[in-house]
């Protein structure tokens, strides 16, 4: 008689919180960038204003 090889599925919530966790951090990077380039037209708003 042959012998049937059966795999055990693998869990799909580890690549749920990996997705998740890249989806958080490309959101924290491209959120980070605006408030940075917002404060520096602030600054050179201020500094053209002054002249």
């Amino acid at each position: 008689m042959a012998e049937i090889k059966i795999e055990k599925k693998r869990p799909v919530w580890p690549w749920i919180v990996a997705v998740l966790l890249i989806a958080a951090l490309i959101y924290y990077m491209y959120s980070s960038d605006n408030e940075t380039q917002s404060e520096s037209n602030v600054e050179i708003e201020n500094t053209t204003s002054a002249q």
